[in-house]
């Protein structure tokens, strides 16, 4: 490790990351915003999952200040953080095949919606079937995944392949393999993630580009005001009564 304080460091490791994905994601950030934009559109309903740590990034847009009213979390039970007990045990499902079909077959997912799944390895079989029971639904399916997994890595799911290989538009957050960003002599490990920064950064650009998108189109992006500040509570009460049907966290 060079010279800087590790904080230094970790926030130059991160600023070049979010630097490469601007600059070489750009095309495909604009692709998944507007193809949220089409599915709002066309009266479909919006759904994201992660597993994990990488649930974070799809929490971070659901029932948001400034976010989309209509984007909906995905839960898999024991998989979206680490408050299942033993952590480990969410890793554990991550691998368990038949689980996303399950969860497909009892959730509000249906043909002409659209889908994001975050993760970051893409090599899990909850991911892997997860994309793949939602595309044979006719489901859009956004996914937000490194891509160098990929290469350097072999498939946990039966088919061999990774969440990439089943998606309509693939993010790639550009994170190495073992997401650690720094690396000291005096510790026998790399440390320092960087992936929830850039994962999160990710989806809050589609996003961004979701809602410029549908005002370029002449609609009202159905967007969600902090509860904390005045007339905040009233302006999500008319956003959610008028899309009620499409917002499922408050059921």
């Amino acid at each position: 490790m060079s010279d800087g304080t590790p904080a230094d460091l970790f926030f130059d490791a991160a600023i070049g990351l979010l630097q490469r994905v601007r600059d070489e994601e750009a095309e495909a950030i604009t692709a998944a915003g507007t193809l949220l934009a089409d599915t709002v559109g066309a009266g479909g309903r919006l759904f994201a999952f992660g597993a994990g740590h990488s649930s974070l990034a799809a929490q971070d847009v659901v029932y948001r200040a400034g976010g989309l009213a209509l984007m909906n979390l995905l839960a898999v039970p024991g998989v979206v953080g680490v408050d299942v007990t033993p952590a480990t045990l969410g890793s554990a499902l991550e691998r368990v095949d038949g689980l996303a079909s399950a969860v497909l077959d009892t959730s509000p997912v249906r043909a002409g919606d659209a889908l994001v799944i975050i993760s970051l390895s893409g090599r899990n079989a909850l991911p892997v079937e997860m994309a793949r029971g939602a595309r044979a639904l006719g489901v859009k399916v956004i996914g937000v995944t490194s891509v160098a997994y990929a290469e350097e890595t072999k498939s946990r799911h039966s088919s061999g392949t990774f969440l990439k290989d089943h998606c309509d538009i693939v993010l790639d957050s550009k994170i190495a393999v073992g997401d650690a960003e720094l690396t000291l002599d005096t510790i026998p490990a790399p440390f320092a993630p960087a992936s929830t920064v850039v994962t999160t950064a990710l989806m809050q650009a589609v996003v961004a580009t979701t809602a410029a998108t549908l005002a370029d189109r002449g609609i009202e992006p159905p967007l969600l005001r902090s509860g904390n500040v005045d007339g905040g509570h009233e302006w999500n009460g008319r956003v959610m009564t008028e899309y009620g049907d499409r917002i499922f966290y408050r059921h």
